[in-house]
């Protein structure tokens, strides 16, 4: 069986994301490699980065492809709190099958997710 250990998103924005995602996961960075353009923190059971991409330049271009799901008993409250951030709101929170959701942007116009916890 695979195990999905790392998800890494590519920008020109390294210092905005990297500045992002520390607030969003409330905490500093656990790896950073400024040389090669590099910040990293280890999020649940995943190790999760920003990499300066040679390749990448302004928004993404189909920002719903791929979408980011951090799981929080707490969905309305981070919401509001990821919201204040400066998150672009994508979805409000709504329920589903008994589990809320709620869909955000990055400053990249990346698409992640909070999610209630499945059982």
């Amino acid at each position: 069986m695979l195990n999905l250990n790392s998800i890494m998103i590519g920008t020109k924005q390294l210092k905005a994301l990297a500045d992002f995602y520390e607030k969003v996961l409330g905490k500093p960075e656990e790896m950073v490699d400024a040389e090669n353009g590099f910040y990293g923190w280890q999020s649940g059971s995943v190790y999760f980065s920003i990499l300066d991409h040679s390749e990448m330049g302004g928004k993404t271009k189909d920002p719903g492809r791929v979408m980011l799901n951090f799981e929080t008993t707490e969905v309305k409250e981070e919401f509001e709190r990821i919201k204040a951030l400066g998150a672009t709101v994508i979805r409000a929170p709504y329920e589903m099958e008994g589990g809320w959701i709620a869909t955000l942007a990055d400053p990249d116009g990346n698409y992640f997710q909070l999610v209630t916890p499945m059982p």
